[in-house]
């Protein structure tokens, strides 16, 4: 246990993504996990991640790069932790009709298995840390280090990406306040676009164009920093 707490000291510590990625690796392949997804979330969204930070390695046998578009079409589990408050093992089986995927207690056989460490904060699901491999180690032991490095990587990432954010925030228009008020306040965009008379694809629009006034790349992180300019209050 020793060398994994020091490994998350070092990931805590650790001053750009490429170290902490290389402190993860070095826990998490000697178990067998070698493919990673590290990604913030939010509920509001449709589509519910919000960013990817990190995706590494053949995640759907084919050797080809996963982006987030197609990490989140082909993994429905993803939305799994929207109704759970603990990390959870998931295993991918092939079949005549294709690919399966199951949420289990613990991975058992042939296939692609997985864990999947939900990350919770102040503002409650901010993101995961996703830990997968052909050959795993399942025990009850490495679910806790892994929840442990997971957790570590996902809290250090974030910190570093938004210090890289602008510290200043370009004027929003009232629409755009009011349909980002809702967003922070947990609305899904289908409901702010009913309750203000506005189709889904004007909402999005006008997210759009908000993450493109702050200079930021997520929907989140603009909260954010409309909250700390005072451009909203939630």
């Amino acid at each position: 246990m020793d060398r994994y707490i020091e490994a998350v000291v070092a990931i805590e510590g650790s001053e750009s993504l490429s170290a902490i990625q290389s402190a993860v690796r070095s826990t998490s392949v000697p178990l067998g996990y070698d493919r990673f997804v590290m990604f913030s979330a939010s509920p509001a969204r449709e589509d519910l991640v919000d960013s990817i930070y990190w995706v590494e390695g053949d995640w759907f046998g084919k050797g080809v790069t996963v982006d987030a578009e197609t990490y989140v079409r082909h993994c429905p589990v993803t939305r799994n932790f929207l109704n759970v408050d603990e990390p959870f093992f998931w295993t991918k089986v092939m079949s005549a009709r294709g690919e399966k995927y199951r949420v289990v207690r613990t991975p058992r056989g042939p296939g692609f298995h997985g864990l999947q460490v939900p990350v919770f904060g102040r503002t409650g699901l901010e993101g995961a840390m996703s830990f997968a491999g052909t050959r795993i180690d399942a025990s009850a032991r490495t679910r806790a280090v892994l929840t442990m490095i997971g957790a570590a990587a996902f809290r250090a990432a974030r910190r570093l990406i938004e210090a890289h954010e602008p510290n200043g925030a370009s004027s929003l228009s009232p629409r755009e306040r009011e349909v980002l008020r809702w967003v922070a306040a947990g609305r899904r965009q289908a409901d702010i676009a009913a309750s203000l008379g506005l189709s889904e694809r004007t909402v999005e629009n006008h997210l759009r164009r908000v993450r493109l006034r702050l200079g930021v790349a997520t929907t989140a992180q603009a909260i954010r920093l409309a909250i700390r300019s005072g451009e909203i209050e939630v």
